[in-house]
């Protein structure tokens, strides 16, 4: 399958090192993250989710859940969590599916129906397109995707970034520029007129183009 953003996100039963869960319920009225990895005890993914793990408190200040995958058991998950911690100064603080069956891969499209049902001995190689970024909304809609080479390290300040975003444009009838960041200016959504903007916005705008009305970001 092809997963597109708008979808909804693919509900699922699954063990993770905190427990087993179904992941709808698991997202509740939150915002989620879900990122891959195609092996356990790999390289950049390693750092990743060190790094996840350090950003974990600006995640949990925008109401955003993370939950990593990984198509090796739990058990080795729980191992590598030791590696993890030892080389990037904190262990995974947030819970990491083990889809030894490749189940949630192949359910979100990331591997085919034909690499079986085991993880047993595939190699990092076999699975190097299990490497996504999702962002699914509260109403279970998918957001997001980012779909990263192996060895290419996931930016996570871009993820933070483009969640302050699509919850802004979520709030307010706006949309954001090329690198906006928090407290910049926003352009009014196409789909609000004229005559709406002006209600909304009385002290009016800048339109260096008709269809590019600019205001500060709204609060």
């Amino acid at each position: 399958m092809t997963l597109r953003i708008g979808d909804v996100a693919p509900d699922f039963e699954a063990d993770t090192t905190e427990g087993r869960i179904r992941f709808h319920d698991w997202i509740g009225n939150s915002w989620a993250v879900l990122f891959s990895h195609p092996k356990d005890f790999t390289p950049v993914c390693t750092t990743e989710l060190g790094a996840m793990a350090k950003l974990k408190p600006e995640f949990d200040k925008r109401n955003v859940k993370i939950l990593g995958l990984s198509v090796d058991p739990v058990d080795s998950h729980s191992k590598w969590a030791n590696d993890i911690k030892e080389t990037q100064g904190t262990a995974p603080n947030y819970p990491l599916i083990g889809d030894p069956e490749l189940k949630v891969a192949k359910l979100y499209g990331m591997l085919p129906a034909e690499a079986g049902n085991s993880s047993q001995g595939r190699t990092a190689a076999d699975n190097q397109t299990v490497r996504n970024v999702i962002v699914i909304g509260p109403d279970k809609k998918v957001k997001l995707v980012l779909v990263y080479p192996m060895t290419t390290g996931r930016n996570f300040d871009e993820v933070l970034r483009v969640i302050d975003s699509m919850q802004l444009t979520a709030k307010h009838r706006v949309a954001t520029p090329a690198n906006w960041k928090q407290g910049d200016d926003v352009i009014i959504a196409g789909s609000v007129t004229d005559d709406e903007a002006k209600k909304i916005y009385p002290k009016g705008w800048k339109a260096p183009k008709p269809y590019l009305r600019i205001v500060p970001q709204p609060r």
